[in-house]
């Protein structure tokens, strides 16, 4: 399995981690994330395409022999049957981080995702000034000194 795949599979288990969806929805997810059609995705589980479309439709549910051969195609029948992703479906790098930040303390997993948060590209900061006279400034980029902003002129002389 190559990281498009495990790409395509997290993306598709994110997607669907908030909204239910049916046993059928999400065999054609996994048909479609592998790029078949029904015709081929069911030939490769031992069925008809007819039964490919019941399948997928709703009507009529696969049995165990059609789920483990379509398991050798890379379909993560867990998710299909639940819902729920197969974790073994991680690469090994992100499987031990995954453990890791599940025996973290609350402190280290909030260190843990300042540290990944932090890493992402800087919103833009944009600080305007203006003073009551026609003087204007703007600064935009990240802050990251202590500044100070002195707005007006010197004391009149009398």
């Amino acid at each position: 399995m190559n990281k498009l795949d495990i790409s395509a599979r997290l993306s598709t288990c994110q997607t669907n981690c908030y909204r239910m969806t049916t046993l059928g929805e999400r065999l054609k997810q996994e048909r479609k994330r592998l790029g078949l059609n029904q015709e081929e995705f069911a030939a490769h589980g031992g069925v008809k395409r007819y039964a490919q479309l019941n399948y997928e439709n709703g009507s009529r549910k696969p049995d165990s022999d059609y789920l483990a051969a379509v398991a050798s195609l890379g379909v993560d029948v867990l998710f299909v049957l639940t819902g729920r992703c197969d974790p073994g479906s991680l690469p090994s790098d992100e499987a031990e981080l995954l453990r890791r930040y599940r025996e973290a303390s609350d402190a280290l997993k909030a260190a843990a995702l300042g540290a990944l948060i932090g890493g992402a590209a800087p919103a833009k900061v944009q600080q305007n000034f203006h003073s009551g006279v026609n003087i204007g400034q703007q600064i935009t980029g990240n802050v990251t000194a202590p500044q100070a902003f002195t707005v007006g002129g010197s004391k009149k002389k009398k």
